[in-house]
Parts: C-alpha cells; sequence; structure tokens
C-alpha cells in the first residue's frame, strides 16, 4: 500500500518562517534568521512598538501577526530603502513615521504573497490574503486580533536581524492536517529575487509617473504664460 505524506500545523508555520527569513533577507541584502524553537501560546496580539497583522483564507483560515521593536523595525526599513537606491540623509528617523509603516507593510506584502504561491505549489491549495495592516503602538496598548476558528492553534517564534535586534512573528489557524494521496506536479517557484526586482521597478514607475506629470503640469503653466 502506498504510503501517505501528512503537512501538519507546524509544517505549514515552517513554510511561513521559511518566507519572512528568504523575503527580507533578499529585500534588505541582511541576514535574518528564526528561532529553531516555537512557543505555544493562547492567542495572537499586536504589540509595541509596531505591529502587523494579515488575514487569510480559502483553503485553511488564519492569521500572521508580526510584532516589531523600534530598533528592528528602522533596521529593516533603512536597509530595504538603502538598496533601492535612497540616500541615507533622506531617511525617516524615527519608527513612527508613516513612511516605516508603508515599508513594513510592503514587506510584509511580499513575505505572505511568497508563503501564499509556496503554499498553493507544494500543498496544491490556493489561500488568499487581505493587505497588511501596520500600526504603531503605545507601549501601554495590548490589542488582541481574533478570528473564527473551531480548533485554533497559536505559535509564535523569534526572529533576529544582522544587527541582532528582535522581532516576532505569530500565526493562529485551525489544528488541521493535509493528506497527500497522490503525486502531483509542483508549479514553478518563484525566486525572492523577482519579487525585490518587481517591487523596486514598481516604485521606479511611480517615481517616472509623478517627474512626468509635473512635467506636464509645467508645460501646461508655460502655455497660460503663468
Amino acid at each position: 500500500m502506498k504510503r501517505t505524506k501528512t503537512i501538519s500545523t507546524d509544517d505549514i508555520l515552517l513554510k511561513l518562517c521559511q518566507s519572512f527569513s528568504n523575503v527580507l533577507s533578499k529585500a534588505t541584502d541582511s541576514q535574518i534568521n528564526y528561532s529553531a524553537m516555537v512557543q505555544k501560546i493562547n492567542k495572537t496580539s499586536l504589540k509595541p512598538d509596531i505591529g502587523c497583522f494579515v488575514l487569510f483564507d480559502g483553503g485553511f483560515t488564519g492569521l500572521v501577526v508580526s510584532n516589531f521593536s523600534q530598533q528592528a523595525a528602522l533596521e529593516l526599513y533603512k536597509e530595504y530603502m538603502l538598496k533601492m537606491g535612497i540616500s541615507e540623509d533622506e531617511l525617516a528617523i524615527h519608527h513612527t513615521s508613516d513612511e516605516v509603516a508603508d515599508v513594513l507593510g510592503e514587506l510584509m506584502n511580499q513575505v505572505v504573497g511568497d508563503f501564499t504561491s509556496k503554499i498553493r505549489r507544494e500543498l496544491n491549495i490556493s489561500i488568499s490574503q487581505n493587505q497588511p495592516k501596520m500600526l504603531a503602538l503605545n507601549k501601554q496598548i495590548l490589542l488582541s486580533v481574533d478570528t473564527n476558528l473551531d480548533r485554533p492553534q497559536a505559535r509564535r517564534v523569534s526572529f533576529t536581524t544582522e544587527k541582532n535586534n528582535i522581532f516576532y512573528l505569530e500565526l493562529a489557524m485551525d489544528k488541521t492536517e493535509f493528506i497527500q494521496l497522490e503525486e502531483f506536479e509542483q508549479h514553478t517557484e518563484v525566486d525572492p529575487d523577482t519579487i525585490f526586482d518587481n517591487a523596486k521597478k514598481s516604485q521606479q514607475d511611480i517615481a517616472a509617473q509623478s517627474a512626468a506629470n509635473q512635467d506636464v503640469d509645467l508645460d501646461l503653466l508655460d502655455e497660460l504664460g503663468i
């Protein structure tokens, strides 16, 4: 009798950790590592200094939460922007800046996009995600986020940046197992470099369009003699 392959909740968590590590390492051109020890927790929550959450649905339902210290948030933000070619003089210096939240939100979008692609490719199931929501939080605020799960399981994993700043990933999803009954062909893997290049090209296109619009406005003012 043919042996079946089983994928558990913790196997899915490992794939998510790999997406976090690989995509953030590529995007910031630095080494992002995660702990081999995973903590079981009762619920997920948003914590200071910056919290982000993403809901996904489809083949299974879950919630991904990432909590950053201000040091970790600023390091990831600065390394990403420097790799994008932005001068250090132009960078935000406070973690509460909207620009920091926007960049971290974009990075989380890339991470979860890589994760959903991996799930679709390796498990042959489809899940969808919402746009990541970033919140700069005061130290006195603790915001819990609940999802409608029948048998919820929650896990917490610590990550370390190249400069030894720490941030945390939390995952909540139904306790589940995927059992592979037959072999299937996996789709081509998406390289994290491709995700980064597409993001860089998108920002360049936006900047070029903005410059073009400004030139049109100046030409119109010249024609009007203003």
